[in-house]
């Protein structure tokens, strides 16, 4: 009688395939059951690396859960749908899936989580950079990636994070390009002669964001003590389908041939003819009857510091009770077909503005000012931080003010323009160079060389 095997030890033999097998016991279920994993080869050495390589990763407590190991695909979409929607904001979890759908999936989503290596990734960064991506884009594929292989390690479905092992792709920071004092003069002047002026004037005067605008309600004013709250804001969210099969959805929408090239079609669009849809495409959600989670939609500021009192600035405030009067003259006229939502800021029906349309307004306004072109965030928010930096406020107010938990994001925010840098320049020169001393170089004229060889003669 053989005596009894240890426990925890495994067994490698030779089994009537012809095939090397190991069992290795990695301790229990979450039912009670004993959890032994199978490891097979061709040959002796071959099963017992295997084993070995297994019983490596359960002393040292990385060895992955008992059952099937979803692929890159499956567990991106488990995360999504089940873990990261209850925990991030709508906008970030649509921009997840974008980076799932249009880059994750495609290149390495078929590889099962245990078998992600830190060369696939790399890969995959280099050739979205050869597709022409920003650097800033594949870092937020990047980011996350590594935020579900996170979960995933969590909870012991890998070993390892294998995006800890990777460089993240580095990225140089946008400079900002705010507008000088006098093209904010500028910019507000031609903005007046729009219904939306007052937008600009919230945007650069208190350095809000364009969400947060927006979304600023009446009910968040008082006119009285100049003071506002920005409790929401107003984003344009991608639609979901609502279906069971979202693939037969938008049967009718699907497009897998390629366009012409010399195609007249799609000559209108700003960013040409549309990719051709995959196989088994899942996309046109808009169109889905079922629909839900997108369009224009309130949500929270971006995080708790941003739902923040702010000051109106005087000048705002009566030009605050004429928009509202005029607002009143337009429900009247609007009738029946108003929408109420309480905005500060609306069109003529009542209905939010769309940021789409209000960011082609920017555009325009800076046309009509002769302004070369920049971001909205330029003209608006970097604007209202770099002017009150200039006018002596402190960091920490400029801080507060726009809603930053980190005075790190402030600076970022705030670019030091030309005239604090003249300013600085001419009190450092007064520093070291003043020219209040006297200098002791002197030029001889030439009634001193007479007078001086009078007084030579004399002595002599």
């Amino acid at each position: 009688m053989s005596p009894r095997r240890p426990n925890m030890e495994s067994s490698i033999y030779l089994g009537s395939d012809g095939w090397w097998h190991g069992r290795v016991t990695m301790g229990v279920k979450n039912d009670g059951s004993p959890d032994r994993r199978h490891r097979r080869a061709k040959t002796e050495a071959a099963v017992r690396r295997k084993v070995k390589e297994l019983e490596k990763l359960r002393d040292e407590g990385r060895a992955p859960k008992a059952g099937r190991i979803p692929t890159v695909e499956q567990w991106m979409e488990t995360y999504l749908n089940t873990i990261a929607i209850r925990k991030i904001k709508p906008r970030t979890w649509d921009d997840y899936w974008s980076k799932t759908r249009n880059d994750i999936n495609p290149h390495i989503g078929k590889h099962r989580l245990d078998r992600l290596r830190p060369e696939h990734l790399d890969q995959l960064y280099t050739d979205l950079m050869a597709q022409g991506h920003a650097p800033s884009h594949v870092l937020k594929v990047h980011r996350t990636l590594s935020r579900a292989l996170k979960i995933a390690h969590r909870r012991e479905l890998i070993g390892r994070n294998v995006a800890t092992l990777v460089d993240a792709p580095s990225v140089e920071e946008t400079e900002a390009n705010p507008f000088t004092q006098e093209q904010a003069k500028d910019f507000l002047k031609t903005a007046a002669k729009r219904r939306t002026a007052l937008r600009w004037g919230f945007g650069i005067g208190l350095a809000v964001r364009q969400g947060e605008t927006l979304g600023l309600r009446w009910s968040y004013l008082d006119l009285d003590t100049g003071e506002c709250r920005t409790e929401w804001q107003l984003q344009r969210l991608t639609w979901r389908h609502g279906c069971t099969d979202p693939h037969a959805c938008g049967a009718r929408l699907h497009r897998f041939d390629a366009c012409p090239a010399d195609c007249i079609r799609h000559k209108h669009y700003k960013r040409g003819c549309p990719k051709p849809c995959a196989k088994g495409c899942t996309k046109h959600a808009s169109a889905c009857p079922e629909r839900k989670g997108g369009g224009l939609v309130f949500t929270r500021p971006k995080t708790k510091k941003s739902q923040r009192p702010l000051v109106i600035p005087p000048p705002l405030i009566p030009l605050l009770r004429e928009h509202k009067a005029q607002q009143e003259i337009e429900r009247a006229e609007a009738g029946d077909s108003w929408e109420e939502h309480d905005l500060v800021f609306a069109r003529p029906d009542g209905r939010p503005i769309d940021p789409r349309d209000d960011w082609e307004e920017f555009k325009e306004i800076l046309a009509e000012a002769g302004i070369s072109d920049r971001r909205l965030y330029d003209g608006s928010r970097h604007t209202g931080g770099t002017i009150l930096n200039e006018l002596g406020v402190g960091m920490r107010t400029i801080m507060e003010i726009m809603g930053h938990t980190h005075l790190s994001t402030t600076r970022r925010y705030v670019k030091s323009t030309d005239p604090l840098a003249q300013e600085a320049a001419r009190r450092i020169g007064e520093a070291l160079w003043s020219q209040t001393e006297k200098t002791e170089t002197r030029t001889e004229t030439t009634s001193s060389k007479d007078a001086r060889a009078r007084r030579r003669r004399r002595i002599k």
